[in-house]
C-alpha cells in the first residue's frame, strides 16, 4: 500500500515518494478555461489549498536545477487526469514564470514583527528566483534593486519607527518588481500564487493591529495583482472572503470562489467517489458509513465534499497505528477561537439557535459574503456567515426574499458538533464554577428539596444543551456543584451496602448525617415522578443507608433526583423502619 502522506503539502513529494494522492490535476484545466484574471478561492482549512498551489506551481512553471538547466515536470503528472487535456493546457506545463508566496507564518503578535515576518518570506522568493542575479535581460539597476530585496535588512538594525516604514514599504511593492524581472528574463508572464492571504488579518484581529496589517496586505496586492503588465493570472486562497473595500479595492477583475459556487467545488476537499475509493484501497471499505457520519456535511455548490485532513488521519490511524474508533482531527488543527466566541458571548437567543443546532436541527440566516474580520462580531448574521464560510456549518437550502438570500443551516457532522460541545462544556463548567452556591448549600443542609431542584434547574435554563450524554453528564455536573457543601466531603460512586450510590456527602463531624443523592434522567417531563421513585426504591433495595451506618456513621438522609432536559425535581427518600 501507497505511504499516506500525514502534513505533506509539497505536490512533488507525493509523487517522489509514491505516496498516496487524490488526484486534483483538472483544476489546472479548470483554472485555465474558468478562472478570472486573478481568482480567489476560499475554503475552509486543511481542504488542500496550499497542495493545491503547490500542484499548480509544478506543472506551470519553468523550472531550473542546481546546474542552470530547465528541469522537465512532465513526470510528476504522467497518469493524471490532466493529461487528458486539450493539447492547448499541456503546452502550459513548464511554460511561465512562478511567485508562490505563503502569508501564513505571520502569526505574531505586534504589527512589527508580523510585518517583518512577512517581509522575509517575500524576500526568500527573491532568493528562490536567484539566476536572475546574471540574467543578461536585466539591467544593472535591477539587479542591485534585485539583490537588495532578496536580503532583507536585519531586524536588529532597524531603528525606530520611520526606519521600519521605509523598510515595510520596499517589500509593499516588492512582488510586482519581482515579476517585472521575471517577464523581462523569461519573455513571458508571470503566473502568481498566494497561499493563506487571511491567516496575518485573522491575526492582527485578536492581537489588536487589524488597520495596519490591512494597509500592508493591501499594497501588497494592489501593485502585484491590480496594476501590473506582467501578470499572466493570479491565484489566491484563504478560509474567509475578505470585502473588497478592505483588501481588493479597485480589483474588478477578481473572481471570488467560495463554497456556495458550483464550479471548482472538485477542486478542493475530497469527494464522495474519492472519500471511497481511498477507503477501499486500504481495505476499509465497512468503515465508509462510520466515516460519512463523522467527516462528510460538507456542500461546495452541489457537490458532496468529506473533510480531506480527516479523511486521511483516519484512515492512517486504522492502517498504521491500529487504532479502532473515529477523533475529531480537524477539530484539533487550531485554537477554534470563533467557536469560543460564539459560545462564550452567547445571548439567549444565540443560546436556544445552539441548542436547536447541538440536537440536529437548522436554523436559517441571512448570508453576505463581504465581511471584514472588523465585521464578525458587530451582528449575530456576521457570526454565523463566518461560520458556515469556515466549514463549521453546512448548507441545507437557499432561499431569495429581495435582494435578500437566505440559507438553512445545520452542523456538518459529528466531528464539528463535537467542537461546539467541547466549548459549551468549557463554558458552562466556568458557569458553574463561577456560581454562588450558598443558596444551593443552605437548601442541601436544610433538605428543602424544592430550593435545591430551583437552583439547580436554574443553572441548567442558562446553559445549552450538550445532554446526549445522559445521566453521566447529570452526575458529573450536580457531583461539581456540591464540593462546596460546608462540613461536607462528596464521594461519587463509592461502594455502600449492596452496591454503588450515585453521590454520598459525608460529613466531617459525627453528630450530622451523611447524605445520599440517587440520579436517574428520563426523555419526557410525564416520567420524571417514576424517576424519583425508582431513585428512592434503589437506594432501599441496595441498603445504602445500612452501608452508610455501618461505616460509623450516626445518621442518614436519602434524595432521588430525577433530571430532564434542562430541568429536575428532588424528593426525600421515604425512611426505611430503624433507620433513624
Amino acid at each position: 500500500m501507497k505511504k499516506i502522506g500525514i502534513g505533506y503539502e509539497n505536490y512533488k513529494e507525493f509523487i517522489d515518494d509514491n505516496m498516496y494522492y487524490v488526484d486534483k490535476t483538472l483544476l489546472i484545466r479548470d483554472l485555465v478555461e474558468k478562472g478570472g484574471k486573478v481568482t480567489l478561492f476560499t475554503r475552509p482549512r486543511r481542504f488542500g489549498k496550499t497542495l493545491a498551489l503547490s500542484m499548480l506551481r509544478t506543472f506551470f512553471e519553468k523550472e531550473y536545477d542546481c546546474e542552470g538547466k530547465v528541469l522537465d515536470n512532465r513526470r510528476y503528472f504522467e497518469g493524471m487526469n490532466i493529461m487528458d487535456a486539450p493539447e492547448g493546457i499541456l503546452s502550459m506545463m513548464g511554460r511561465y514564470p512562478v511567485i508562490k508566496l505563503s502569508l501564513k507564518s505571520a502569526k505574531q503578535s505586534d504589527f512589527r514583527e508580523a510585518a517583518l515576518q512577512l517581509r522575509e518570506e517575500i524576500a526568500s522568493e527573491f532568493d528562490r528566483h536567484l539566476y536572475l542575479q546574471g540574467s543578461d535581460k536585466l539591467t544593472k539597476a535591477d539587479v542591485s534593486r534585485f539583490i537588495s530585496l532578496s536580503i532583507p535588512k536585519d531586524r536588529d538594525k532597524i531603528k525606530g519607527e520611520d526606519e521600519f516604514k521605509a523598510e515595510i514599504g520596499r517589500y509593499a511593492t516588492a512582488l510586482k518588481t519581482l515579476s517585472t524581472y521575471l517577464k523581462k528574463h523569461h519573455g513571458e508572464k508571470v503566473i502568481v500564487l498566494i497561499d493563506e492571504y487571511d491567516v496575518p488579518l485573522e491575526n492582527a484581529y485578536y492581537e489588536g493591529f487589524y488597520k495596519e496589517m490591512v494597509g500592508f496586505i493591501r499594497s501588497l496586492f494592489e501593485s502585484v495583482l491590480k496594476t501590473n503588465d506582467a501578470l499572466l493570472f493570479g491565484v489566491v486562497t484563504g478560509c474567509l472572503r475578505i470585502s473588497k473595500e478592505s483588501i481588493f479595492t479597485g480589483m474588478n477583475h477578481l473572481l471570488i470562489n467560495s463554497i456556495r459556487d458550483d464550479d471548482f467545488a472538485e477542486g478542493f476537499g475530497f469527494t464522495e467517489q474519492e472519500t471511497e475509493a481511498m477507503l477501499r484501497d486500504y481495505g476499509l471499505a465497512n468503515r465508509i458509513p462510520e466515516v460519512k457520519k463523522w467527516y462528510d456535511g460538507y456542500l461546495f455548490g452541489k457537490t458532496e465534499i468529506y473533510n480531506p485532513w480527516s479523511v486521511t488521519k483516519y484512515v492512517r490511524s486504522i492502517v498504521i497505528s491500529g487504532r479502532e474508533f473515529p477523533e475529531p482531527y480537524w477539530a484539533n488543527t487550531s485554537s477554534n477561537a470563533i467557536i469560543k466566541d460564539l459560545v462564550w458571548q452567547a445571548d439567549e437567543k444565540i443560546r436556544r439557535q445552539l441548542d436547536v443546532l447541538i440536537g440536529g436541527g437548522t436554523i436559517e440566516k441571512e448570508i453576505h459574503e463581504d465581511i471584514t474580520y472588523d465585521d464578525v462580531h458587530e451582528s449575530e448574521d456576521n457570526l454565523w456567515n463566518f461560520l458556515f464560510f469556515t466549514g463549521y456549518m453546512r448548507k441545507e437550502s437557499e432561499r431569495t426574499d429581495g435582494e435578500k438570500i437566505f440559507l438553512t443551516m445545520r452542523i456538518p457532522n459529528i466531528e464539528i458538533r463535537s467542537i461546539y460541545r467541547s466549548q459549551i462544556s468549557a463554558w458552562f463548567n466556568k458557569q458553574v464554577k463561577d456560581t454562588n452556591k450558598g443558596e444551593l448549600n443552605k437548601a442541601v443542609l436544610e433538605g428543602n428539596t424544592d430550593g435545591i431542584a430551583d437552583y439547580v434547574s436554574g443553572l441548567l435554563a442558562k446553559s445549552i444543551s450538550v445532554f446526549d450524554s445522559g445521566e453521566l453528564f447529570y452526575h458529573g455536573f450536580f457531583l461539581s456543584l456540591l464540593y462546596e457543601v460546608p462540613g461536607y466531603a462528596p464521594r461519587s460512586n463509592r461502594e455502600e451496602g449492596d452496591g454503588r450510590p450515585d453521590i454520598v456527602l459525608y460529613p466531617d463531624r459525627p453528630h450530622d448525617p451523611a447524605i445520599i443523592f440517587e440520579i436517574k434522567v428520563r426523555k419526557k417531563f410525564s416520567e420524571m415522578e417514576a424517576g424519583l421513585q425508582e431513585a428512592c426504591d434503589q437506594i432501599i433495595d441496595k441498603k445504602y443507608e445500612e452501608g452508610v451506618l455501618d461505616d460509623g456513621y450516626l445518621g442518614v438522609k436519602s434524595y432521588g433526583i430525577c433530571f430532564c432536559k434542562k430541568s429536575c425535581i428532588v424528593g426525600a427518600c421515604p425512611r426505611k423502619l430503624g433507620i433513624s
